[in-house]
């Protein structure tokens, strides 16, 4: 899963937001200097992450795009249900994407001070783009993925990834559709683990 879907499961825990989509940019045990709620949100995402990588609905996903992305292929898996989440958002959450995304990056500018200076370099941009926001379209897509491409130094072919989206949008979606009704659950329960966790 990416950003999206990352901060969409977290609820509405503000630090916990925070802490899901910023994981990427912590490294081992340094999630302890963060504040609790925030280290929470940091577990929580490599739990995440770990769920979605050995689950057998994703796996699915990524034979079907294998054969021309090979390694590149859980990112760009990744990114697709990101667009499905938005696509179909309000079947998922009462408020719009686009009120949902700008005070998400409000809570970002609030807690500017605890992100880590990786994202606080790519911040600006993201907000300025509204890359939430722009997943829940295939042409918003096909910006990210070429983008995307970009940072891999073209090694990774993902600017071709949208025409594969589209090609196998059923099946996929499908897939996705799955997957996520049980990623709620599995989040639920690991939600509520967090929060009776004694980690003095």
């Amino acid at each position: 899963m990416n950003y999206l879907a990352h901060v969409y499961l977290s609820g509405d825990d503000k630090e916990l937001r925070i802490g899901n989509f910023i994981a990427d940019s912590v490294r081992g045990k340094n999630f302890k200097m963060f504040p609790r709620r925030v280290s929470d949100g940091i577990i929580l995402h490599r739990k995440i992450d770990t769920y979605t990588d050995s689950h057998p609905i994703v796996s699915q996903s990524k034979e079907i795009i294998r054969p021309k992305y090979g390694l590149w292929s859980s990112v760009i898996i990744d990114l697709f249900y990101d667009h499905f989440l938005a696509a179909q958002w309000s079947e998922y959450n009462e408020m719009q994407l686009l009120p949902f995304t700008e005070n998400f990056y409000a809570d970002l500018k609030e807690y500017y001070a605890v992100l880590p200076s990786k994202v606080q370099r790519f911040l600006p941009i993201m907000i300025e783009y509204n890359w939430l926001y722009s997943y829940r379209t295939v042409e918003g897509m096909s910006r990210i993925l070429h983008q995307m491409n970009k940072r891999t130094r073209g090694k990774s072919k993902m600017q071709f990834a949208a025409i594969d989206l589209e090609k196998h949008y059923n099946v996929l979606q499908s897939h996705f559709d799955q997957y996520m009704a049980e990623l709620e659950e599995y989040v639920s329960h690991q939600k509520e683990s967090l929060t009776n966790m004694d980690r003095l």
